[in-house]
């Protein structure tokens, strides 16, 4: 019977060999323990989940608690030793790269010091004596890609019904580590990038390859390579983002981190199967755009700011932000809390997923696998002792009545719901379930935001517009046509006539007055009419100011609102 590696025998829990280190405190220390007792995971990698350490911290709490130890991916050689017996698929399957054989001992870098059960097998089919190192499971995977990854990579979940040559994989992960094809997606990101994209779009079609840009919300073709292209192109993406590409039949998710033109951008990457292939989208994030992000970029209009600043300096309360996926929601949360945010509070957020990481407060990734979600996760932090919460998004009555709970206990909290307007947010929440007294006691405001394309200042060029060419309820009183602009392009602006996005606002206060009309009814109409007798500018009247102003034109005001949300104002 094979033996296990030669480990102390009297070993520390790595718990507190982190705690002893000061790399995790002990409130994310229990909070892992606790969800240890409803998730059979190990603790390292819960703590990691929940975003209270780094991999390699853990890492090296393993080195000492198993006396093993640790290599680094830089640290492996340039030509790995090829051992009879141990195939790619094997070193994938079981995590381990073996990087130097001496003799009768073979070095090699694992990512469980407890996975006995590989180093007996190596033992068996090989005839060498293993001797673990620690490494990184990425780092692993990455060497056997690099070393071994021309050989049997296919896929053991495959189904009998619809299963992927082996043959076909390795060719397409040849394809994808050619140079023509590497240099094709370093091109389309760096373009993308340089193009101010938020998302690269690759999507097979029957007769093309389809690639587009998202600039400013509006999708853009650009020039693109050959069909037959389009497989190894996908692979080359997934395989970057560390995804399976033998496997086609299913979503995949993962991220790639490169740097461009000086800056890092994280990708976020989506493969989604299609009837002709795999779309893949990867969303362009630049990690220190979080560090430019204020609200006195984002658009308001003089009072509306004032009334921000007001609502954000409360102590306690609810402030919602409504919209539609893509409507900058996420943005404006993030520039109000970076306005607060000082040494003098705690702020703790919990998002789904984290987008931009923000230099003094604690963010929170919601993972529903390990039983992290918005409740379960906002019901642990508010045993931190918080000043200011963010929860991503109210998606249930049980989040909702925490964050209430929360508000009326001395926390300021900022969330997001989907609704057209500011109005419909009191009769989503009373539509959940939530109580109308409990609103109208805790919500401060609601915001409604949409994101509009900015002119170009180089070309933009003024035009008379008739009254009777606008809306009825954007026509002023007393005149008979107004001055806009109109987009033009330049090379400035890449022809596009437009720069940049802004966003128009529906800021609803909630005073005395309308409090005591929430207590009595939740219905929209109701609740908005108030709102616009307290002075409350609707998400149309806001853009009309902006087209007024010469900032944006009236086909996109008209583009990113409804008839039915613009009430006229009286």
């Amino acid at each position: 019977m094979a033996t296990a590696p030669k480990v102390q025998t009297s070993r520390r829990l790595i718990g507190e060999i982190l705690a002893a280190a000061g790399k995790v405190s002990a409130a994310d220390l229990e909070r892992a323990l606790q969800l240890q007792q409803q998730n059979p995971e190990r603790l390292g990698k819960l703590l990691i989940d929940l975003g209270s350490i780094a991999e390699r911290d853990v890492l090296q709490a393993l080195s000492e608690q198993f006396g093993l130890p640790v290599i680094e991916g830089s640290q492996f050689p340039s030509l790995a030793p090829e051992v009879k017996g141990l195939s790619p698929r094997f070193m994938r399957t079981g995590k381990f790269f073996p990087f130097e054989l001496q003799e009768h001992r073979l070095l090699v870098a694992i990512a469980d010091p407890l996975d006995f059960e590989t180093l007996d097998s190596i033992r068996l089919v090989t005839g060498l004596d293993p001797v673990a190192h620690l490494a990184l499971e990425a780092e692993i995977q990455d060497a056997v890609e690099k070393h071994f990854g021309g050989n049997g990579a296919k896929s053991d979940e495959m189904s009998d019904v619809e299963s992927v040559d082996s043959e076909d994989v390795e060719h397409l992960r040849d394809l994808a580590l050619e140079a023509p094809v590497i240099r094709l997606v370093n091109t389309l990101i760096a373009r993308a990038v340089e193009s101010r994209a938020s998302d690269i779009h690759v999507e097979p079609m029957e007769d093309d390859l389809r690639i587009r840009y998202r600039i400013d919300g509006v999708l853009y073709p650009i020039e693109a390579p050959p069909k037959q292209m389009g497989p190894a192109i996908i692979s080359r993406i997934k395989l970057t983002a560390k995804l399976n590409i033998a496997e086609r039949r299913l979503p995949q998710d993962g991220r790639i981190r490169v740097k461009v033109m000086g800056k890092d951008i994280d990708l976020r990457v989506s493969a989604l199967p299609t009837l002709h292939g795999e779309s893949v989208v990867m969303r362009i994030l630049e990690r220190n755009d979080a560090k430019k992000i204020s609200m006195a970029t984002l658009g308001f209009s003089d009072a509306n700011f004032a009334t921000m600043k007001k609502i954000t300096a409360r102590p306690h309360g609810i402030f919602l932000v409504t919209g539609p996926t893509g409507s900058g929601k996420t943005t404006t949360l993030y520039a109000a809390l970076m306005g607060i945010n000082d040494t003098d509070k705690k702020i703790i957020t919990l998002e789904d997923p984290v987008e931009y990481q923000m230099a003094g407060i604690n963010q929170m990734h919601v993972n529903a696998q390990i039983g992290l979600t918005f409740a379960n996760g906002l019901r642990t932090i508010l045993r931190q002792d918080p000043d200011v919460i963010m929860v991503g998004e109210i998606r249930d009555l049980e989040t909702a009545e925490i964050a209430i709970r929360a508000a009326l206990t001395g926390h300021l909290v900022f969330s997001t719901l989907h609704t057209n307007d500011a109005p419909s947010a009191i009769t989503r929440l009373v539509d959940m379930g939530v109580p109308p007294y409990l609103l109208s006691s805790s919500i401060l405001a609601v915001l409604a935001q949409r994101l509009v394309r900015v002119l170009c200042p180089a070309c933009k060029q003024p035009e008379e517009i008739p009254v009777e060419a606008l809306p009825a309820d954007c026509r002023p009183q007393g005149v008979r046509s107004i001055r806009a602009h109109r987009a033009v392009g330049c090379e400035q602006c890449r022809g596009i006539g437009f720069r940049g996005r802004m966003g128009i606002f529906e800021l609803m206060e909630v005073d005395e007055p309308m409090q005591s009309l929430i207590a009595r009814t939740s219905e929209a109409n109701v609740v908005r009419s108030q709102a616009l007798k307290s002075s409350m500018k609707t998400l149309r009247g806001d853009g009309f100011d902006k087209v007024i102003a010469g900032m944006t034109t009236l086909d996109e005001v008209l583009r990113v609102t409804t008839e039915e949300a613009a009430v006229t104002q009286e």
